[in-house]
């Protein structure tokens, strides 16, 4: 057990939403903090790159009402420990993430990913790592970074990730309340106070900005694209207005590729849209859970 992410968790464990909730799990090699609630058909939660199991603090209470929902900090995010760079990538974190499923004897009947969580869920269907009856994606990062950014951005993460002083000088310098807000509000989201400062919790920890940095290094995407087509998983591609992190347009660009998929969109809200508008989102991802065709 990695004693650093041990000890961050029995610091951070009386913040954390639904606490009450959390339990540690070994599989792929690495201990993961996962959560779960409710009781009926498999729920499977899956948060982006830099958040962790929070980002659903509004809505896996809700879901609970009617699903069995599990939920789980993504290798090297918050309180799950990191699994070596190689399997870092699009594939690696989605071969972990079923290995974990495997583990505790959970197959999703339905499916919710934000951001990079929607690709790592639609890479696990391809795999047949599982067989939801639907995917719904928020605000999905299927798509390679655009312009300079996708040329430079996973090589300057890969080498960021790998040196051990950025991550703390990150943690040190970004850790302010202030400073997470300014970053949160330049994806075209406003949270409240709570919502903040779980995020700048996160982001005072040196191993959750190298888990994220890590991730985004190796973040490939340019043959995802062209294997999307062979999904067979109807996709709901839920897609907020002002997202500046992941454009909206990527979604219709989506849909165009998957055979059954359909977008939603939803105006004025940012990436963290489910976290602005928790109960509008439980309204949204309830009704195309249950949808029956796209």
């Amino acid at each position: 057990m990695n004693t650093t992410r041990a000890a961050f968790w029995e610091r951070e464990k009386r913040f954390w939403p639904h606490h009450d909730l959390s339990r540690f799990v070994t599989a792929a090699g690495i201990r993961w903090h996962v959560q779960q609630a409710g009781s009926g058909p498999p729920l499977l939660l899956v948060h982006g790159t830099g958040a962790s199991v929070h980002s659903w603090r509004e809505l896996l209470p809700a879901f609970a009402a009617d699903y069995t929902v599990l939920a789980m900090d993504l290798p090297g995010h918050a309180f799950t420990e990191a699994v070596p760079s190689s399997r870092c990538t699009l594939r690696g974190m989605s071969e972990s993430l079923a290995e974990l499923l495997q583990r505790l004897g959970f197959s999703p009947t339905h499916c919710v990913g934000h951001s990079a969580g929607a690709a790592i869920l639609c890479r696990m269907a391809l795999d047949r790592h599982i067989a939801p009856r639907r995917i719904v994606s928020l605000n999905g990062a299927f798509l390679p970074l655009g312009g300079a950014a996708g040329v430079f951005f996973s090589p300057i993460a890969r080498l960021f990730a790998g040196t051990a002083l950025v991550p703390r000088l990150i943690s040190w310098r970004g850790g302010e309340a202030d400073a997470v807000d300014r970053v949160i509000q330049g994806t075209g989201s406003k949270l409240d106070r709570r919502g903040v400062e779980l995020y700048a919790r996160l982001v005072r920890e040196p191993q959750h900005i190298a888990g994220a940095l890590g991730m985004m290094g190796n973040w490939n995407l340019h043959n995802f694209e062209r294997e999307l087509i062979r999904l067979e998983t109807p996709v709901t591609l839920i897609a907020a207005a002002n997202d500046r992190a992941v454009p909206p347009e990527q979604a219709r660009r989506i849909e165009a590729r998957l055979p059954q998929a359909n977008v939603v969109h939803v105006p004025r809200l940012g990436h963290l849209a489910h976290e602005e508008a928790p109960q509008r989102f439980v309204g949204l991802v309830g009704e195309a859970l249950t949808s029956l065709c796209v």
